[in-house]
């Protein structure tokens, strides 16, 4: 029988991983075995990326990151730091991963990881002055002094909420951005062009993407002030309810808890009529689709979350890329000590063997 493909892959199992388990069924998702619902609003990030690469919260991120600054300024932040990477390789002397060894990749991504940072702040401040090293210092934690480093100021609430975003973004198994950056490690390059690479998918709004979407709709149920009668509505007219259905999960994504009780906690004036259109939604849409669970996903609350941290839609991808240096850096290193060449097929259904003259 030919082989046929499977578009998407969706699947299909080409790596095994110790990194991150999202649990499909039990919604859950564990970081090495600890489930981010412990570690959201109580591990600071650059602890969670050490747990993330290194199986260890005590050899995460070094604070302050380098004062990289962005080698273009093109007002789209995620742009210049893919533009900025490379260059990094050879400002650094950074070796091919094919010519180091597991340890030195580890050093090499975790540096990379606090550039990824430092740029994407610098590239949003824009023309202003740099922010002294001293003042970034004052901040406790990596999101504390990206917010030192981008605004000038710390704001500590929105310094938190961007904290646990980053914890709840930090890895999610095998995304785009992630086979991307294996890809890129499987050919031995450096750790610097493997980050870029898994930056470069992020330019497309179905991964890593902002989130704005949901909030016009919170808009909406807070005008109406009948968060039913909204989602009837919408449905009515075939529209979408953004915020909810995952391809991974068949339960409630266990980011959107962590996100929630985010801003629950800080005191988010959207946490009523977004508890009030979650309720709608989910019921309305279990009666329409009583077969495929479609449940509150990380959108949903990642948005209220990020209002909080006053973060515009357009900056999301940039600030997504910051968290998920994790992943893709615990990922390359899982790759390296593969040593396999990522390679598959593909089945050829194109023209038969024809001559050129019958191109015409």
């Amino acid at each position: 029988m030919p082989a046929t493909a499977n578009l998407g892959l969706e699947g299909v199992v080409a790596f095994e991983t110790e990194i991150a388990e999202p649990d499909r069924e039990g919604s859950a998702l564990r970081y090495r075995g600890v489930d981010i619902e412990e570690l959201g609003g109580t591990v600071p990030f650059e602890q969670v990326w050490g747990l993330v690469v290194n199986e260890s919260l005590g050899r995460g991120l070094s604070l302050p990151g380098p004062a990289c600054e962005p080698v273009t300024r093109s007002g789209d932040a995620r742009a210049d730091l893919q533009a900025a990477l490379p260059t990094l390789a050879p400002r650094w002397g950074l070796k091919q991963l094919v010519d180091i060894d597991a340890d030195q990749a580890r050093d090499d991504l975790a540096k990379l990881s606090s550039a990824t940072i430092s740029i994407v702040a610098q590239a949003l401040r824009g023309d202003e002055t740099p922010v002294p090293t001293s003042e970034v210092e004052q901040g406790k934690t990596a999101a504390e002094q990206f917010m030192i480093r981008w605004h000038g100021e710390l704001d500590e609430t929105k310094a938190k909420a961007l904290d646990v975003y980053w914890v709840s973004a930090a890895e999610h198994g095998m995304n785009a951005s992630t086979f991307t950056a294996r890809i890129a490690a499987s050919t031995g390059a450096d750790c610097a062009a493997c980050i870029a690479s898994a930056v470069g998918s992020l330019s497309g709004p179905l991964h890593g993407g902002a989130p704005a979407r949901v909030l016009p709709m919170l808009d909406a149920v807070a005008e109406l002030g009948d968060a039913d009668r909204y989602v009837s509505d919408l449905l009515a007219r075939g529209e979408r309810i953004m915020g909810f259905g995952h391809r991974v999960y068949r339960a409630e994504d266990p980011r959107s808890r962590v996100l929630k009780r985010t801003a629950t906690e800080l005191g988010s004036p959207r946490v009523e009529a977004a508890e009030a259109l979650e309720r709608a939604a989910i019921a309305a849409l279990k009666e329409k689709y009583p077969d495929r669970p479609l449940e509150t996903n990380v959108e949903f609350w990642g948005a209220i979350v990020l209002e909080m941290a006053e973060i515009p839609a357009a900056v999301t991808p940039a600030l997504f890329a910051c968290a998920r240096t994790a992943g893709w850096s615990a990922h390359i290193v899982e790759q390296k000590l593969t040593g396999r060449l990522i390679r598959p097929s593909a089945k050829y259904v194109g023209p038969p063997e024809r001559p050129l003259a019958e191109l015409g």
